[in-house]
């Protein structure tokens, strides 16, 4: 069964927007860029059309990527139970002597967490999911292990 791919509804409308994009006028810039270097002569020492066959693979790439993550996609509730943290819940943390912060938990393809949006999957992402505000929470990070109390959830 494959993967679903978890995303807010902006995320989702974004990644529709990016395909129509990518499947119209980035197809058509780059099958002019073919057919230019390809008039050109001598295919194997000529590095334009190279390039243009390397970038076709990448968006050909990204095209079925997109595809399949919008075939399989999951659309997050932002607006779901707040009792419990689940993905799509706005969530501020405290750990002990330091200011308080608020994620976005979303799915790993929407993750950002430069500007607050925390994957699910991320490790405390994973910690927050199903904990209740007022609970303290552990987890263990690449830096060590750190604990922080659920100060609210929206």
């Amino acid at each position: 069964m494959p993967e679903p791919t978890y995303l807010t509804a902006d995320g989702a409308e974004k990644l529709k927007q990016e395909l129509e994009q990518l499947k119209g006028p980035r197809r058509d810039e780059l099958a002019k860029r073919l057919r230019s270097a390809i008039q050109m002569g001598d295919l194997s020492e000529n590095a334009d059309y190279h390039k243009a066959k390397e970038d076709q693979g990448f968006l050909e790439g990204r095209i079925q990527e997109i595809e399949y993550m919008l075939h399989n996609v999951v659309i997050i509730d932002e607006h779901a139970g707040r009792d419990v943290v689940s993905i799509g819940n706005h969530v501020t943390i405290e750990e002990a002597g330091s200011p308080s912060e608020t994620y976005h938990v979303v799915g790993a393809k929407e993750a950002d967490p430069r500007n607050g949006r925390i994957s699910n999957e991320s490790p405390i992402g994973r910690a927050l999911m199903d904990h209740k505000v007022g609970d303290v929470v552990q987890v263990e990070t690449p830096g060590g292990k750190i604990s922080f109390k659920i100060l609210k959830i929206e």
